[in-house]
């Protein structure tokens, strides 16, 4: 009763006692470090002692934390995200025999397990280490890495005992403020020579997997169902065991407050495989989901175009080669070929072919229109012919729907964590007693303002828009396009004979990072308005699907591309 200062966890002062006689707070059940003072007054003189209370053998840590290092919660991020594959439908064995052995190739080659460390490499990374300021750390911590394997029944890496008692020692005298080990060693410019692991690098770790055993599972679908909250990845570090505290330089770390960037993930996933120097990816077949006629044919469906448009694809994808196993299958290290990402090509493919036959000038397309409308009028017989017109009119609304969706749920998104987080330990309570207040006035404005809960997440699809087919008037699959096509020499072909192209000459794409530049106003709206369909069922930039149509074009205009350079360059001379 004489104790009457606040909890620090939850501002309540509503206190009992432990066995050990320290206070214990019975709203959160905090324990602090406060004992109960005790005045013995029947205490009786020359008696012997018999016995005496040992205590705890080892002390406490600090905050009733334990020891843990950084890629120890690197591994626990990915042991989330890959159960959360597998109850996406993954096959188990990705994360026993693929993603478990592609992360303790890891640590072996960053030299942070399954290594031994020589006596020149422990001495140069501590006395950096003494010269940056590193972690705060507890000397009594036990000086080994106790790794939870991805595995249930896998054992414990095994690591350098010497080098990382040697960081807990140098971190006695420091003041950064960590809750793991070796969180400012981390984050050395020196580690970057290493490969550093970030948190985008461990989607990077689950795409990797993901195209080794060839999973039905596109970048761009791995990336929408983190944002949708089905992968964890922001505030995943809420699901940390409680004895590891994180704050201080490890919200750096594990603090995520953006969402993934395609580019960045896929670049990364490049660059993990040949820093591991894996071997040659299994093949990328015809049968195999990643291969460009079986996702041009996925794309066709969400964008509501005819089933026709697949032969066409088809016959693209064959005439330039881009359905060959050596151009689809990954070869790490090797710079000759070209990096192959297999949802924005398919959605290049689709957009060529559209070209080929609607042109998408702004002109050409609606007279196809004009002229589609007045067969269906007097068609009595088969399927209706394909109007682009109506098309653009029913998939704009439906985008236009789910684009304010998507904008909004991002709103009102929130990114601070439930959990709260704190930078020292010298603002813990001043953090805890704010968070405490906010849940409070949020609870009190919801029930005074009566705002609705939020609604529970959605079923993870591979769809985002869905066509029934039994409404004619608005799915378009089983649409004609004979009134746009011509046969000649056995072969349906185009009745438009012209095409333009994107650009005439490609830009070198190691020094500008695109192939060729995209600006809106340089371009017809029709084909504005396809790269935005396709942007937003991949959610990347218009940019990166247009760079692929360029590409493409110049394989498949190639000779005629030579030509007209050559008459070019005759008459300059």
């Amino acid at each position: 009763r004489d104790f009457n200062e606040r909890c620090a966890q939850c501002s309540e002062v509503n206190w009992g006692l432990t066995d050990g006689g320290r206070f214990y707070c019975r709203s959160c059940h905090n324990v602090t470090e406060r004992t109960r003072e005790v005045v013995n007054t029947d205490f009786i003189t020359n008696s012997r002692v018999q016995t005496i209370s040992k205590g705890l053998r080892k002390p406490e840590e600090k905050d009733g934390g334990c020891e843990w290092y950084i890629c120890e919660g690197f591994q626990l991020v990915l042991k989330k995200q890959v159960e959360a594959l597998e109850a996406l439908g993954v096959c188990p064995q990705m994360k026993d025999e693929i993603l478990c052995n592609f992360w303790r190739c890891y640590l072996q080659k960053s030299k942070q397990a399954y290594c031994k460390r020589s006596a020149g490499e422990t001495v140069k990374a501590l006395s950096v280490c003494e010269s940056s300021t590193d972690v705060d750390s507890d000397p009594e911590r036990p000086s080994l890495l106790h790794l939870l394997s991805l595995s249930e029944s896998e054992g414990d890496l095994q690591t350098d005992c010497s080098f990382a008692s040697s960081v807990s020692k140098v971190s006695e005298s420091t003041s950064v403020y960590s809750g793991s080990v070796d969180g400012s060693l981390y984050l050395m410019k020196n580690q970057k020579e290493k490969l550093r692991m970030t948190m985008p690098m461990t989607l990077s770790f689950c795409y990797m997997a993901l195209l080794w055993v060839r999973e039905p599972i596109t970048l761009s679908e791995l990336l929408r169902f983190v944002v949708e909250g089905h992968i964890p990845y922001l505030n995943v570090f809420q699901h940390f065991p409680e004895k590891m505290k994180l704050c201080g330089l490890d919200l750096k770390i594990f603090c995520v407050e953006s969402w993934p960037v395609y580019e960045e993930v896929f670049n990364k996933m490049h660059e993990l495989a040949a820093f591991l120097d894996l071997p040659r990816f299994p093949d990328i077949t015809d049968s195999c989901f990643l291969h460009p006629d079986m996702l041009c044919m996925k794309y066709l469906m969400e964008a509501n175009l005819p089933d026709e448009l697949h032969n066409w694809t088809c016959r693209v994808v064959k005439k330039i080669g881009i359905g060959e196993v050596d151009f689809l299958t990954l070869m790490p290290g090797n710079k000759s070929t070209r990096k192959v990402k297999y949802d924005v090509l398919a959605a290049a493919v689709i957009v060529v072919v559209l070209k080929l036959l609607f042109l998408l000038d702004d002109h050409y397309e609606w007279l196809l229109s004009e002229f589609a409308e007045e067969r269906n009028k007097n068609n009595t017989e088969g399927g209706p012919y394909f109007e682009f017109k109506k098309w653009y009119e029913v998939v704009k609304h439906s985008l236009d729907v789910e684009q304010k969706k998507l904008d909004e749920e991002k709103a009102k998104y929130l990114w601070r964590c439930e959990k709260p987080l704190f930078y020292s330990v010298k603002n813990k309570s001043k953090v805890l007693k704010r968070r405490q207040m906010v849940v409070n006035l949020q609870n009190q404005f919801g029930k005074l303002s009566g705002s609705v809960q939020r609604a529970e997440k959605p079923n993870p699809s591979s769809f985002q828009l869905r066509w029934s087919e039994e409404n004619t008037g608005s799915c378009f699959h089983r649409h004609s396009l004979k009134g746009i096509l011509q046969e000649k020499c056995g072969l349906l072909t185009a009745m438009n004979p012209d095409y333009w192209l994107c650009t005439v000459k490609l830009c070198n794409e190691k020094l500008c990072g695109h192939l060729a530049h995209y600006r809106e106003v340089e371009f017809p709206q029709s084909y504005h308005f396809v790269l935005g369909l396709f942007s937003f069922l991949l959610r990347i930039q218009p940019s990166y699907i247009h760079d692929e149509v360029c590409m493409i074009e110049h394989k498949l205009f190639n000779k005629k591309l030579c030509k007209k350079l050559k008459y070019n360059t005759v008459l300059r001379k």
